[in-house]
């Protein structure tokens, strides 16, 4: 039957198999000098062998992640940061570019979008979530396929907030077959 050691059990071996090589290889003419020698060596080899078995024990310790799903909305009028669990089904946190300024013309900037994104990793971590899946969404449909300015700045505070980033996917709705555009048969008129 074949089975690999731990390494708790390799050096516990080894020590063993030390001890018994050293007590039998000595013969019965050697001085004391010399057996107080080779025990000094033992005390010492088993004392490294400890501070080994210690520190490998004391980095084995497992953190359980908890993963959640950071959606970033992110248009030309504003940038919308919602925080779900891996389903997406129960919302952990949300906050929007427009809740952190003033004016209408800010809500889409990068600095409202970092702003929205710092409240919800406040919150994230707060309800003990140490990892994010991100996903992207532009307008899509017959609207714009690109995502507003704060889609980076939101990227970049989730990043800075200290979790692990797992995938970075782009959502964005694109009809195979639309619906028509507005704007009529001649288009917009000027």
């Amino acid at each position: 039957m074949w089975y690999t050691l731990s390494e708790t059990e390799a050096v516990t071996e080894e020590e063993v198999k030390e001890q018994v090589s050293e007590t039998s290889s000595e013969a019965p003419t050697e001085t004391v000098e010399a057996t107080s020698e080779s025990s000094k060596a033992a005390e010492s080899s088993k004392a490294a062998a400890e501070t080994v078995v210690k520190t490998t024990t004391q980095t084995k310790k497992e953190v359980k992640e908890k993963w959640g799903i950071a959606h970033i909305y992110s248009s030309y009028n504003n940038t919308i940061i919602h925080m779900t669990d891996l389903t997406g089904a129960e919302t952990a946190a949300i906050s929007s570019g427009g809740c952190h300024v003033t004016a209408d013309r800010y809500e889409s900037s990068p600095f409202a979008a970092m702003k929205a994104s710092n409240a919800v990793v406040d919150v994230a971590k707060a309800k003990g979530f140490t990892a994010l899946h991100i996903r992207v969404r532009a307008v899509g449909g017959v609207g714009s396929r690109v995502p507003g300015p704060g889609a980076q700045a939101a990227i970049r505070a989730l990043a800075r907030g200290g979790f692990k980033i797992g995938r970075i996917d782009d959502v964005t709705p694109i009809p195979h077959d639309t619906t028509r555009r507005k704007g009529g048969k001649r288009g917009r008129r000027v």
